[in-house]
């Protein structure tokens, strides 16, 4: 991913990730994965992204929010924003997608 974001200008995504994905035990472990994930991602797009990776436990909120300067963007802003910057709305998902899969790989082998 290229992008040339200010700081001052970085898009804050909040990622609720359900405990379902870390398999039947997932809610013992929801917490763990997220300050792993955490710590593995941060500087992942840092140029443009402040990542806010939490458990999902409340199915009503958005798996994915976005907002700048503290104001949620819906998905079209979003785009918009990121394309100012550089950056594709559904490249940027994939690539999260992905990520957030060898991350979950990641914290199984080393969680056993």
């Amino acid at each position: 991913m290229t992008a040339n974001g200010n700081q001052d200008h970085r898009i804050e995504l909040t990622y609720r990730v359900e405990p379902g994905c870390l398999g039947p035990d997932g809610k013992n472990h929801i917490e763990g994965f997220c300050h792993f994930a955490m710590r593995a991602i941060a500087s992942l797009d840092a140029n443009f992204v402040i990542w806010n990776i939490i458990p999902r436990y409340d199915k009503t909120l958005p798996e994915m929010e976005f907002k700048v300067r503290g104001k949620s963007l819906n998905r079209a802003k979003t785009a918009v924003y990121l394309k100012a910057m550089n950056a594709d709305l559904d490249k940027f998902e994939e690539h999260l997608d992905d990520a957030l899969v060898r991350m979950i790989d990641a914290y199984r082998k080393r969680t056993g």
